[in-house]
């Protein structure tokens, strides 16, 4: 066991060390936010995004231990004439409070589906405070001649934490860890929530069990 939570504590290490995003900072941070903590599995992501000419790069850390999530994002910022800097957002969120695991996966020519192959792309929504996202779009009719200007319509969504990886952009590898993870993830929200459904079981059965002995006292 300990060897195993050594290897897995080892490939984290590996992966952030491997994006060349202030591989010492963030491996610094993680560390600091697991403190003894045993790393079940882990995601790393990177995204970097072109804005004219200025280039911003956001990376999200992802660990699952034995009862939590915790959650890194670490952006670079360049301010104009002084030396970059990292703005940095830290959570640990306990297994027991999220509330939803939502995987969505994306396959190119289902018709050619080969069983194994798996998805090109991997969206990973997890939600635990309630809060949502309005997702708004051009609404549309089912006339495809219609050019009428039908409104707007959308959908919300709820999230705390949205992560997109695929085969394309991230490689083949890094989809087939974001989706064992977030199985993995899913899996432990699943057992963490047991022991809150049964108690919120059992309190409501003592409730009905309370109504009944107190109905009877009425008939007497």
């Amino acid at each position: 066991m300990a060897e195993h939570a050594a290897d897995s504590r080892a490939a984290l290490d590996a992966d952030l060390s491997l994006t060349g995003f202030y591989p010492h900072l963030v491996t610094d941070l993680v560390a600091e936010e697991l403190a003894e903590a045993t790393v079940v599995s882990h995601l790393v992501q990177m995204e970097t995004h072109v804005d004219r000419a200025e280039v911003h790069r956001h990376l999200t850390v992802l660990v699952l231990t034995s009862h939590d999530l915790v959650i890194l994002h670490v952006d670079d910022q360049d301010p104009e004439g002084g030396t970059g800097r990292a703005n940095v957002s830290a959570e640990t969120v306990s297994l027991a409070r999220v509330d939803s695991v939502v995987i969505s996966s994306v396959y190119p020519e289902p018709d050619r589906y080969v069983a194994g192959s798996g998805p090109r792309e991997l969206t990973l929504g997890v939600a635990w405070s309630g809060g949502q996202r309005l997702d708004v779009y051009s609404a549309a009719c089912n006339d495809p001649q219609c050019d009428a200007d039908h409104g707007f319509t959308g959908q919300s969504v709820r999230e705390d934490l949205l992560v997109r990886v695929s085969a394309d952009a991230d490689g083949r590898d890094r989809l087939t860890q974001a989706r064992a993870f977030a199985k993995r993830l899913r899996a432990a929200t699943a057992c963490a929530a047991q022991p809150r459904d049964t108690a919120a079981g059992r309190q409501e059965h003592q409730g009905r069990r309370g109504l009944v002995r107190s109905s009877r006292g009425d008939h007497r």
